[in-house]
């Protein structure tokens, strides 16, 4: 099975995911953003994009590895990774199905103030344009799919433990 932890910048997918992989026995974190790592170091690049996710190879790459992964290791994996896009939503969503591989889809969601505080506040990264961008295509997708398509936890007012445990329960239940 596949934990997918949709949602933009600043929803808190990367700190949640390590959590929730602790609480689901023989599970896994697969950083499907490695992929599209792999591909911008291809020389000579690769047509040049603003987002590795609108090359197609991304997408593909993405289904096969969690595939092979699920095989090699069986169990299951979380996958924290924004996917904004529908129709590559759709690819990738389909391409696990093709493969019998069943995805739980939940989207960590935050109000966009808290989103944009965030961000700023980062200690990490810092405060980032590139993140920033994200938040009203988030929205955008928020309102008119990407929370129909999924179960949406809303990271507002929990912590990351609150929202890895909300995930796990959910699963169970």
């Amino acid at each position: 099975m596949i934990v997918w932890m949709n949602g933009t910048h600043g929803a808190g997918k990367t700190t949640t995911s390590p959590l929730v992989q602790q609480l689901i026995p023989d599970s896994r974190v697969f950083d499907a953003e490695k992929v599209g790592e792999l591909l911008m170091d291809v020389s000579p690049g690769l047509p040049a994009t603003d987002n590795f996710q609108h090359w197609l190879p991304w997408r593909q790459l993405v289904v096969d590895s969690a595939r092979r992964l699920l095989d090699y290791t069986g169990g299951t994996l979380v996958v924290p990774m924004t996917v904004l896009v529908e129709q590559y939503w759709r690819e990738i969503s389909a391409g696990l199905a093709e493969h019998g591989i069943p995805v739980r889809h939940f989207v960590l969601h935050a109000d966009q103030e808290t989103l944009h505080h965030r961000i700023q506040h980062d200690a990490v990264m810092g405060p980032s344009p590139f993140r920033f961008k994200y938040l009203a295509p988030y929205a955008e997708a928020a309102r008119s799919w990407l929370h129909a398509e999924a179960e949406v936890v809303d990271t507002t007012h929990l912590t990351p433990a609150q929202a890895a445990r909300q995930i796990v329960d959910t699963l169970k239940g």
